[in-house]
């Protein structure tokens, strides 16, 4: 197969024409969209070219103490993000979803390079952090999703609670069903994703590979390990959320605070 065409800076010049007739599409449809284009435009640009200079220094270092830091601050922002999504009035709730989200992430990383990849050393840049990022990403989502909506919830139906409680349920039961919604919500992205998969999208880890000129079943084979990966580990995160966030609405009496 050819080897992947190259992209220099007057083709990314040319592809910022795809977002110029975005924001003239707003401007005509009188969508007020334009800065926000604009806005996402530049952080993509500038994010993206960061990013791929500091990961371009980490290969070189091929050390473990660099690959760790990264995935360490991709950790931290994850958390951040999926933490003012689901509401910064809650109190205690950083440290529930960093560690959901490191708990899910490395059970399934470790199960994967372990045994499936097995790469020569653990610490390889070259599967561990554009794995880590795909489902941290993905998981980022879940837990978000989860969190916020079972917190919505709870807040809505603080009567129909109360009301389990006065009755002699737990505080587990008087939520449970709310927890179980906000799972299945939180999945029915990845799901869809997994329903359509090759029919209707080409996912990311699939389309890269075959652009680079790789074996377009290896590439299929990768995608499948992706999603099953991702499938997974939103559904570990999802589950530890809930659990974290719905405690933080009852005291030690377990009353509803």
């Amino acid at each position: 197969m050819n080897e992947i065409i190259q992209l220099d800076p007057t083709d990314l010049g040319l592809a910022l024409g795809i977002i110029g007739v975005a924001i003239a599409l707003s401007r005509f449809s009188n969508l007020e969209l334009e800065g926000q284009f604009i806005i996402a435009a530049g952080r993509s640009i500038l994010q993206l070219l960061v990013v791929g200079y500091v990961i371009a220094f980490i290969f070189a270092l091929n050390n473990p103490l660099a690959v760790l830091g990264l995935l360490g601050l991709m950790m931290m922002i994850a958390s951040i993000v999926a933490r003012n999504r689901i509401g910064q009035k809650i109190k205690g709730l950083l440290p529930i979803v960093g560690g959901s989200l490191v708990v899910s992430t490395v059970l399934t990383l470790g199960y994967v390079l372990a045994l499936i990849i097995k790469p020569d050393r653990w610490y390889d840049p070259q599967y561990l952090i554009p794995l880590t990022g795909m489902i941290l990403g993905n998981a980022m989502n879940s837990a978000s999703l989860a969190g916020e909506r079972l917190s919505s919830v709870i807040e809505q139906n603080r009567s129909s609670i109360e009301t389990h409680l006065c009755l002699g349920a737990t505080s587990y039961q008087a939520i449970s069903s709310y927890q179980k919604e906000a799972i299945r919500a939180s999945l029915i992205p990845t799901l869809n994703q997994m329903m359509v998969v090759g029919l209707v999208s080409l996912p990311g880890m699939f389309t890269g590979q075959v652009l680079a000129g790789g074996d377009p079943l290896n590439a299929a084979s990768y995608q499948i390990l992706i999603l099953f990966m991702i499938a997974f580990t939103n559904l570990l995160t999802a589950i530890l959320i809930t659990e974290g966030v719905y405690r933080r609405f009852f005291n030690a009496n377990t009353q509803l605070v």
